[in-house]
């Protein structure tokens, strides 16, 4: 056999017995500090760095966002702001390891835990808060909103932090909102802030000047609060939001003037702080990512587009086993005009995937309503819609209300059996006969116009029967006319004339003042070339009032026969005053339709240019 060279040998003795002397007891490898790479984290989240083995170094940390540095072989460290930091481990000025971390604003709905039963946010303030502002300002009036947002401590704190100039302690790139939590009889606010300790101490101030006292701080920021009705509140940081739980007042605290607050406590049993104890806890115990995935509202998100403001709502309680799973709406403001575009899920069709034909009326009808009303649903539906589904105690209630009004429910039932589905409404102004009226009468101003009422039926029979009871049981004169295949009632109502016309398929209703001088035409395409969408068709549910035509025709008459020309000028004067007290909205339109697991529902709000 061969012997190895001597060298050879002297090494092979070298490297055992260096691997002797590292893993014998006592001796360490010198171990790198973990700093965990270059990634994306979230403002306010704790982030780790380090390592937890035994031998693990103890190394200075340096987060790079002006924080004291941290000592110790794992630490944990939240970044108060977002923008991008360079995190190094030190050792006597040496860097051992450091890693870049971008750090974003936290979404809001992160923020959210994820068994909320109802949620309305803003996503971001920047980019939100002004439009909204600038239309509520214009809709009731600047002074007005302020008011009314400064009388909740956070919103209170939004005002005076980012519309009033460079934000200092709330983060304009975080959220802002209102939630509820299922077992909790309150609601709780969040707001994402910049300076925690700012916030907490701002919010507190506010809510002391308002007669609240400090019950109890704990060291992490926690305030509990007992406001003057002698309920308890927290104020609380966690992971970059700034939270107030508040519970709902007992409903004796209406009668606060009978006792004082203890009297009402005692009443209650409870000044809320077990309560707002397990919220808070919940709140601070929560992982993961919050409503953000959670699955129903991941499935409706796809539904709508962005908007400046967003609700979220699901059922509660005993309302959880309806076919309406949940809704998803979008807000949107732009200058005068509003728009909310939602979605709503449902676990089975919708008015049982029936449809009801369009209306006829809306094909050809006076031009120039302004308001009108289309319901496009099958007749069972229709009926539950009035009434409740049998059973509920809806139906039982609405029974017992139309009793007390003198209603025969059972003909009522009788009577809606007997619809087709399609109902439509058109209302109109009659200008000339409103200032004749104002003028004239002794009443003061009144509604002078005419509506327009169809149904398609497909019986007519209990409705001739239903209609005639009610005229009798209420003692309306009333005469009946047979016509060829038609029935007509012609009655008064409020001293103006109303015709009911019957026949096989369709009820036609006309009061008011006459409409033959006004042009025909498609009422309905008129609409939906306004309104967009498919409002106005088959299978919608759609509203529209439209103030901007009611003021250009109270505004229009230069005469009106039998007025004196010398008192039009100073009734339209007095009545374009009274008019302008109203709130400034031009038209409101309403729409909902059903689609493949759910329905859609939109609505617009504009408003007159001030």
């Amino acid at each position: 056999m061969t012997l190895p060279p001597c060298s050879s040998v002297r090494a092979l003795m070298a490297v055992l017995v260096v691997a002797v002397v590292l893993s014998a007891p006592g001796c360490h490898r010198a171990v790198k500090p973990e700093a965990g790479g270059d990634r994306t984290v979230e403002a306010g989240v704790p982030v780790d760095f380090g390592a937890e083995g035994r031998d693990a170094p103890v190394v200075s940390w340096d987060f790079g966002d002006g924080s004291p540095a941290q000592s110790g072989a794992r630490v944990a460290h939240a970044f108060e702001r977002p923008g991008t930091y360079a995190v190094r481990a030190l050792d006597k000025g040496a860097v051992l390891a450091s890693a870049t971390l971008t750090v974003v604003s936290r979404p809001v709905l992160r923020a959210i835990p994820d068994d909320a039963e109802v949620a309305l946010f803003f996503p971001q303030l920047r980019g939100n808060v002004d439009p909204l502002m600038g239309f509520m300002s214009q809709l009731v009036g600047e002074s007005q909103v302020l008011q009314t947002l400064d009388a909740v401590p956070l919103l209170a704190l939004v005002l005076r932090d980012v519309t009033g100039g460079q934000a200092r302690i709330v983060d304009p790139d975080e959220g802002l909102g209102f939630f509820s939590l299922p077992r909790f009889e309150g609601s709780v606010v969040l707001l994402g802030v910049a300076d925690t300790q700012a916030a907490v101490d701002a919010v507190v101030k506010e809510v002391q000047s308002r007669g609240a006292r400090v019950v109890r701080r704990e060291p992490q920021g926690t305030v509990f609060l007992r406001r003057d009705n002698g309920m308890s509140m927290v104020v609380f940081p966690d992971r970059g939001y700034l939270y107030v739980v508040v519970p709902d007042a007992p409903e004796s605290e209406s009668e606060q003037e009978e006792g004082t607050p203890q009297q009402v406590l005692a009443e209650v049993g409870d000044d809320g702080l077990a309560a707002v104890e397990e919220v808070r806890a919940r709140i601070q115990g929560a992982s993961g990512s919050g409503l953000s995935e959670q699955p129903l509202l991941t499935s409706m998100r796809a539904k709508v587009g962005a908007g400046h403001v967003h609700v979220f709502a699901r059922p509660e309680g005993n309302d959880a086993s309806a076919s309406i799973q949940g809704l998803w709406a979008a807000l949107t403001f732009q200058d005068t005009r509003a728009d909310l575009e939602g979605w709503v899920v449902s676990d089975r069709s919708l008015f049982q995937g029936g449809t009801a034909p369009g209306s006829e009326l809306l094909a050809r009808a006076p031009l120039g309503p302004i308001a009108a009303l289309t319901v496009s649903l099958p007749p069972e539906t229709l009926a539950k819609l009035v009434f409740g589904s049998p059973g509920s105690e809806r139906r039982a209630q609405t029974e017992q209300r139309m009793a007390r009004q003198g209603l025969d429910a059972a003909g009522v039932q009788g009577m809606l059996g007997a619809l087709r589905g399609d109902l439509s409404l058109l209302a109109y102004l009659d200008a000339p006969a409103f200032y004749r009226n104002l003028l004239k009468g002794e009443r003061g101003p009144e509604p002078r116009g005419s509506v327009l009422f169809q149904a398609g039926l497909v019986r007519s029979e209990p409705v001739l029967e239903w209609l005639t009871g009610v005229l009798k049981s209420r003692g309306q004169p009333f005469e009946v006319l047979k016509d060829k295949g038609a029935t007509r009632l012609r009655t008064r109502v409020f001293e103006q004339p109303v015709d009911v016309t019957l026949t096989a398929d369709r009820l036609t209703l006309r009061g008011g003042e006459s409409l033959e001088a006004r042009a025909q035409g498609g009422v309905g395409e008129e609409l939906r070339q306004r309104f967009g969408a498919q409002g106005f068709e088959p299978g919608h549910l759609s509203a529209m009032v439209d103030m901007g035509r009611v003021r250009s025709e109270l505004d229009s008459p230069r005469e009106v026969p039998g007025v004196p020309p010398q008192q039009l000028p100073v009734a339209r004067a007095l009545v374009g005053t009274l008019i302008d007290q109203l709130p400034p909205v031009e038209s409101l339109f309403l729409d909902f339709a059903p689609e493949q697991g759910g329905g859609r529902f939109r609505m617009s709000t504009v408003l007159r240019s001030r």
